[in-house]
């Protein structure tokens, strides 16, 4: 009997909807467990993960206790004079890619047009964790956490004052972003535990502004129930890659509300969480860049 097709989508959606009812966020899964903090998933040659593989590889981190950020394939392991210990596991990573298609263009009356059609592929990838003989650089320890302590930190200051996203800081309590206003309201530092903590906060606010309508163009005034949670889920994993990113200690505190919406959405359309990643993404180009 044939084996059933991998379908990575779905995949995917069943462990970050596991992880969501453990009440552990995979976007969290540097900060939590024994895996030490590190940076976003790196590719053998030090190229960055993008979209859904950064929370691939994040739960995968999460789920072994893996501390190391690179990944790599089999292949590239004995390329680098490294080999996979037996018994190790792969972990399916997305490649997307386009190939070209003849059409019969009968509206153009050409019959040598190419058509591009995208396709998604699974690619198995290993942790340098899972592999010995790598060279030494592979194996250097990760930064410890940024302790920032209660204080401002000036250059995260700088960050979030160069995203040009305008703040406001009163003691009304509550942090939020205001579309109308294209306006993220903060309370002020001293009155957070820690200054990550503060950060954290700023970051999901400063996730939301990138989606104004002159940014990135994400949102509507109109947002039903259902997309108001998306942007939510998109705005928490803009701030989780911030995170890693600026080094600021991770904060989970989306309501229940939203997480069942998360839960509902992941459940009706596994492309949903590609999706948000593709979001989020974009979203961390643009504040970064």
């Amino acid at each position: 009997m044939a084996q059933p097709k991998f379908d990575l989508k779905q995949h995917v959606t069943d462990i970050i909807i596991a992880e969501i009812e453990k009440g552990t966020p995979p976007w969290q899964c540097p900060w939590t467990g024994s895996v030490q903090q590190f940076a976003l998933p790196l590719r053998h040659n030090g190229v960055p993960y993008r979209g859904i593989n950064v929370l691939v590889l994040w739960v995968q981190a999460h789920l072994e206790g893996y501390a190391s950020e690179h990944w790599m394939t089999y292949r590239q392991a004995q390329e680098l004079g490294g080999q996979v210990r037996k018994g190790e596991k792969s972990t399916p990573s997305a490649f997307y890619g386009t190939f070209e298609k003849d059409v019969d263009d009968t509206d153009l009356h050409d019959e040598g047009t190419k058509a591009r059609i995208p396709f998604l592929k699974t690619n198995r990838v290993f942790n340098v964790a899972q592999i010995d003989g790598l060279p030494d650089s592979y194996y250097m320890k990760p930064d410890p956490p940024l302790d920032l302590g209660t204080k401002p930190d000036q250059a995260l200051e700088d960050f979030f004052d160069g995203t040009g996203i305008p703040r406001r800081t009163s003691s009304l309590p509550r942090a939020y972003y205001d579309m109308r206003l294209d306006e993220i309201h903060m309370l002020p530092i001293e009155t957070f535990h820690d200054a990550g903590g503060y950060y954290a906060v700023l970051s999901h606010e400063t996730a939301h502004g990138s989606g104004h309508a002159s940014r990135l163009d994400r949102l509507s005034p109109h947002m039903d129930k259902t997309a108001r949670a998306y942007e939510e889920l998109v705005a928490e994993l803009t701030a989780a890659m911030l995170g890693v990113h600026l080094k600021i200690p991770a904060h989970f505190d989306q309501n229940a509300a939203y997480i069942e919406g998360w839960v509902a959405a992941l459940r009706e359309d596994n492309g949903v969480i590609f999706k948000a990643a593709a979001d989020a993404q974009r979203a961390f180009d643009f504040l970064v860049e």
